[in-house]
């Protein structure tokens, strides 16, 4: 689990073909990789990777030929700047809300509204996300928890601070460039309570004597 408050920067050192789609991928992040571990989680742009392993400020981790579809990261190569964030420990602060770094769908940047301390960014959200996102909720993007400015039925807008557009990939993304998107996870869950519920509640059909339902014949 984390919270998508990114902890730094990092920087994609290499890609890796594996078998099949999959990649081995090797991120430079010397704060997170500090006292990574074989087997630890870290976010890359949002996406949950395992440890696999680490040599000094390098860590690297596989990516699935699954992730690489669902997500940006089978887009990565050498250079490329991604943000990173450890799983968050038991007792930390919550900063931003509860991120499971699993990637719900690929959106992507419409456009960039620089004003004076900060700027606003819409991004098109795929339709069948649109029903998790609202107004004053939160999402995360790239692996950042952001609260939404806006939505409408396939797009929606933050508003960036300083320090959100210098310590994040978001500062440099262009319209047109993909990102990653996990809608809230409670959003989910409430969805899933409340359809089980609604289940529930109709029960199964009831036969009355002498009353027939559609398509039967009663005697």
């Amino acid at each position: 689990m984390f919270t998508g408050i990114v902890e730094e920067m990092g920087e994609v050192v290499e890609v890796t073909p594996t078998a099949q789609d999959s990649a081995l991928v090797a991120v430079r992040g010397p704060l997170v990789a500090s006292d990574a571990r074989h087997g630890d989680s870290i976010a890359v742009n949002g996406v949950c990777l395992t440890v696999v392993e680490v040599d000094g400020g390098v860590f690297t981790a596989d990516v699935m030929g699954e992730t690489s579809r669902r997500s940006t990261l089978g887009a990565l190569r050498a250079g490329d700047p991604v943000n990173l964030e450890r799983a968050a420990a038991l007792g930390s602060r919550l900063g931003g809300h509860l991120v499971q770094g699993h990637v719900d769908g690929v959106g992507e940047v419409l456009s960039r509204e620089p004003a004076q301390r900060w700027e606003t960014i819409r991004f098109r959200l795929p339709a069948a996300l649109s029903r998790y996102v609202v107004e004053k909720g939160s999402i995360t993007v790239d692996g950042v928890s952001l609260t939404v400015a806006e939505v409408g039925a396939d797009r929606f807008a933050v508003g960036l601070i300083p320090t959100t557009l210098t310590l994040t990939t978001l500062g440099v993304r262009s319209p047109g460039d993909p990102v990653n998107l996990e809608v809230d996870v409670l959003a989910k869950y409430v969805e899933r309570l409340l359809g089980v519920r609604a289940a529930d509640d109709a029960g199964p059909p009831v036969n009355l004597p002498g009353v027939g339902v559609p398509g039967s014949v009663v005697s």
